[in-house]
């Protein structure tokens, strides 16, 4: 497979296919392709499928092959902000914040990433229920915003705002902790809990978090009644 990444403000990934190969999607996730590409809806099992709804993506997925020759299909972002591709291998499986998958090659495999302590659950807002990318193949995640790497060393830390967190590898650990000092926690603007990063491993943040998207939107909608 070839694929291309165009677009700043609202990407969109575009990926040549060889007849014969499939990639999948997220339901809805085509955006335009060849005539040539036929689909087939999976679910996979009521285990992933619920799975898939609890960590934000769809419930059912596509495949998409190339029939009778070479074909084409773009896929594009949701939200203002940013499309990464990554190379999934068995020995390096990916975490993402919900909703971020977008489409892969045929051999990666989705599943739900449950944080292991009690901590990161009740209080990890975005970050209680993740997306797990394993197998083997390339996987493109949306993110909002800018996107930004950090390479984090063995028993290295970074506090991120949990809903800023876009993705990590699965060798980093995730941990919740609380913001320091009653003023700062009522008055500072930032909550009671962030995020802790623990490395080794690679930390990938957005400049916007899904919630702040949806603030910024909302003082432009008409309220109820209006």
């Amino acid at each position: 497979m070839r694929y291309e990444i165009q677009g700043e403000t609202l990407p969109v990934v575009i990926m040549e296919l060889e007849d014969g190969e499939g990639i999948i999607t997220q339901g809805g996730g085509m955006s335009w392709m060849t005539p040539n590409l036929v689909m087939e809806t999976v679910g996979g099992g009521i285990g992933k499928v619920f799975g898939r709804m609890l960590s934000g993506d769809t419930m059912f997925q596509n495949i998409y092959t190339a029939k009778d020759g070479d074909g084409m299909i773009a896929c594009a972002a949701k939200f203002p902000g940013s499309i990464k591709v990554f190379e999934i291998t068995p020995d390096n499986p990916m975490i993402l914040q919900k909703s971020a998958f977008l489409c892969s090659e045929m051999g990666v495999d989705f599943s739900i990433f449950f944080q292991k302590k009690i901590g990161a659950g009740l209080f990890g807002g975005e970050g209680f229920i993740l997306q797990k990318i394993s197998g083997e193949g390339l996987c493109f995640a949306e993110f909002n915003g800018h996107l930004l790497e950090y390479e984090l060393g063995p028993g290295e830390e970074l506090i991120v705002e949990t809903g800023n967190l876009a993705a990590m590898t699965a060798s980093c650990e995730m941990n919740i902790v609380t913001v320091k000092g009653i003023k700062n926690k009522f008055l500072g603007g930032e909550g009671f809990f962030n995020t802790k990063i623990t490395g080794p491993g690679t930390v990938w943040v957005q400049s916007m978090s899904p919630q702040e998207m949806a603030l910024v939107l909302a003082k432009f909608l008409p309220s109820q009644g209006s």
